[in-house]
């Protein structure tokens, strides 16, 4: 019985969803990698920093702990972290208020 959304086990099945999808798959997996690669005119440190934010701003739990991790291999500061964070939710709540307008509009549709 499963008493919690997110578990470590889940991974496992990545197996599957690569024999199933194969090409699809190889195909994200590489798009994937790309987050980590040196030479791009984005640093490292910054690529990782972006996608802990990302991570942080989509609720990707297995996400956030790979890309904590990789920003902290990279170099990253526990303040460089939080402050990624608060970007990440400063900008969610930017898109809540904005869709609030659409709300207004849509009332005054109705």
């Amino acid at each position: 019985m499963t008493t919690h959304y997110h578990s470590p086990e889940d991974l496992d099945q990545l197996r599957e969803y690569k024999e199933l999808a194969g090409p699809e798959f190889a195909a994200y997996a590489k798009f994937d990698g790309s987050i980590g690669r040196e030479g791009g005119a984005i640093d490292l440190l910054h690529r990782e920093l972006i996608a802990v934010g990302v991570a942080i701003s989509s609720q990707c739990p297995y996400c956030i702990q790979v890309h904590v991790g990789q920003a902290k291999k990279a170099g990253a500061t526990k303040a460089q972290i939080a402050e990624a964070s608060m970007i990440a939710a400063a900008l969610g709540a930017g898109a809540a208020v904005t869709h609030g307008t659409l709300a207004f509009r849509l009332y005054d549709e109705a």
